[in-house]
């Protein structure tokens, strides 16, 4: 998966869970989860997104990894 289709991904798991949100208005180090007022519960339903949709396991101590835009990008991008 490159940065592009990494993006698309994140961009459409978010959808589902926040509408409303726009992953593309987060600048690249940004906190996910407070520029886009995500709860602890969005972001789980995020993370299990991502990995229901990539089919890869992500574990629990690598969530910190995925909290801002960059980071989530270059995790799905080496995973």
């Amino acid at each position: 998966m490159d940065e592009a289709q990494a993006r698309e991904l994140a961009a459409a798991v978010l959808a589902g869970i926040a509408p409303e949100a726009d992953l593309a208005a987060v600048g690249p180090d940004e906190d996910l989860r407070s520029a886009l007022d995500l709860d602890s519960m969005d972001f789980m339903n995020l993370v299990v997104g991502l990995s229901e949709r990539t089919g890869r396991p992500i574990p629990e101590a690598d969530t910190p990894r995925l909290y801002t835009p960059r980071g989530l990008l270059a995790y799905l991008v080496q995973h």
